[in-house]
């Protein structure tokens, strides 16, 4: 149960970071606003969800191409996972989630934009939770 809640800060802190550095990963809120930070962590245990259940499959089938490319098919690996969160996200009805995610105008519209953002996006948002995670190692040291 704390390695998801750890998970999921994490993500959320990610998802934060790349809002703020990618230019059409869109992450619509108000900081004012209790609701919108509700649904910055919907967000990131969706984000979490995903990458904990359908990732390791989609990586697992992947595999012969991930030895053809060296490896650089984990970045289309992470875009998709990335696409895919928001396409869940944006399943979720307006009233209940007020918040706008979007990646390079994906959802509603497909586009070389939406592939392009999200692979910067899963970029930033690799490296940013390769820091936290390397900075939350002594608590899984410690046994914690």
């Amino acid at each position: 149960m704390l390695d998801l809640v750890a998970k999921v800060a994490v993500n959320a802190v990610a998802l934060l970071v790349a809002a703020n550095l990618v230019p059409e990963f869109k992450l619509a809120f108000h900081t004012d606003k209790p609701g919108d930070w509700l649904a910055i962590v919907v967000i990131a245990l969706v984000f979490a969800l995903i990458n904990s259940y359908i990732k390791p499959i989609v990586k697992m089938v992947a595999l012969p191409i991930g030895f053809l490319t060296m490896g650089l098919v984990a970045f289309v690996i992470n875009a998709a996972m990335l696409l895919g969160t928001a396409w869940v996200v944006n399943q979720i009805p307006s009233s209940t989630l007020t918040i706008g995610f979007t990646l390079g105008g994906y959802p509603p519209h497909w586009g070389y934009e939406a592939i392009g953002c999200a692979v910067v996006a899963a970029i930033v948002i690799s490296i940013v939770g390769t820091i936290l995670n390397i900075v939350l190692v002594p608590r899984k040291l410690a046994g914690l």
